[in-house]
C-alpha cells in the first residue's frame, strides 16, 4: 500500500509540472497556433481548448458548451466545379463564373488583414509581360494572393517581414523563368467598405528597378510602407446614403460649375517631385473592384 500511494503521488507531481511548464511556456498571452500549417491540426486545437478553459472564468464549461453545439452557422465553401466528357465549352466557361462568384470578395470581411495591389513589369526574350497580385499584410507580415501558371508567382505566405523581402522574392521567382524584372508598381490600402465610394489608388508607388540600387529600392519600400500605416489612422470618406445621393443631383457639372482640380505631389524614385493635376472623380454610381 504504501508503495502504491507514493506511486500515486509522484503521477500527480508529474501532472501538475507538466502542466505547470504548459502554461508558464503559454504565459498567458496569445501564442502561436498555425506552425502545423493549415487546416489546423487536432493538436493545436486541443491546446486552444485548454488555454481558453484555464483562462475564461467558466473554466471547461464553457469548451464543453461550444464543442458540443448543434446549431453554429456553416460557413459556405464553393464547390470546384467538375465536368463530363459532354460537358460544351460554353457550360464549362459557366460552371467557372459561377465559382467565382461565388467566392464573393475573398478577404474584405477580414478586418485583420490590410490588402494593396502589387503589379510587376518584366521582359523575356524582347517581350514584355505584366502581371498583378493582392499583397496582404498582417501580424506584422506581408504576404500575397494571386493567380499564375507559375506556382511561385502568385500566393506568398504572411511570412515576409518587410515589404523588401516580398517584392525580392517574386524577383527571384522571376529570374528562375529568365525574366528580367523592370517595374514594380504598389498601391494603397484597399478600404474593408464594400460600400466605400473611395477610388483604388493602383500605382501609389512606380518603382524603376533598372535606376534604383537596392539600397535605394529598400529606402522607396521603407517609404511606401510608411504612406500605407499612414492611411489606417486616416477615417475612409463615408459611404453616401439615400437621401445623400439623391441631394447630389448629376455628377455631370455644367459650364456654370466648373470642375475644381487639386494638385498633388507624386513621389517619384528618382527623388524628383511632379505635380500633377487630379483627375475629376468618377460616377458615385460607378462600379469598384472589391478583393
Amino acid at each position: 500500500m504504501l508503495r502504491a500511494t507514493v506511486g500515486l503521488v509522484e503521477e500527480r507531481d508529474e501532472e501538475q509540472e507538466d502542466e505547470g511548464e504548459e502554461e508558464l511556456r503559454d504565459g498567458g498571452v496569445p501564442f502561436y497556433v498555425n506552425r502545423g500549417g493549415l487546416p489546423v491540426d487536432e493538436e493545436t486545437w486541443e491546446r486552444m481548448w485548454r488555454h481558453v478553459a484555464r483562462i475564461h472564468p467558466n473554466g471547461e464549461a464553457l469548451a464543453k458548451e461550444i464543442r458540443g453545439a448543434t446549431d453554429l452557422p456553416k460557413i459556405p465553401v464553393p464547390s470546384v466545379p467538375t465536368y463530363q466528357p459532354t460537358t460544351t465549352i460554353p457550360q464549362r466557361l459557366e460552371a467557372i463564373q459561377k465559382y467565382i462568384r461565388e467566392l464573393h470578395y475573398l478577404t474584405n470581411n477580414m478586418p485583420g488583414v490590410e490588402r494593396f495591389p502589387l503589379s510587376f513589369k518584366s521582359q523575356f526574350s524582347g517581350n514584355h509581360f505584366h502581371h498583378i497580385v493582392l499583397g496582404v499584410h498582417s501580424g506584422g507580415r506581408f504576404g500575397a494572393l494571386g493567380m499564375s501558371r507559375r506556382e511561385d508567382l502568385m500566393f506568398k505566405p504572411l511570412e515576409f517581414r518587410t515589404l523588401m523581402d516580398l517584392v525580392q522574392e517574386f524577383n527571384g521567382a522571376y529570374r528562375g523563368y529568365w525574366h528580367t524584372l523592370h517595374k514594380v508598381k504598389i498601391g494603397q490600402y484597399v478600404s474593408h467598405d464594400p460600400h466605400s465610394v473611395e477610388q483604388i489608388e493602383w500605382k501609389h508607388s512606380i518603382l524603376d528597378l533598372d535606376k534604383l540600387t537596392k539600397e535605394e529600392l529598400r529606402k522607396e519600400l521603407e517609404r511606401h510602407t510608411r504612406d500605407m500605416r499612414l492611411k489606417i489612422g486616416k477615417p475612409a470618406p463615408p459611404s453616401p446614403t439615400k437621401d445623400r445621393r439623391n441631394s447630389m443631383g448629376s455628377p455631370h457639372r455644367g459650364p456654370s460649375s466648373p470642375i475644381r482640380r487639386i494638385s498633388r505631389v507624386e513621389r517619384r524614385p528618382s527623388g524628383e517631385k511632379k505635380v500633377l493635376e487630379q483627375k475629376p472623380s468618377a460616377d458615385m454610381n460607378g462600379y469598384q473592384i472589391r478583393v
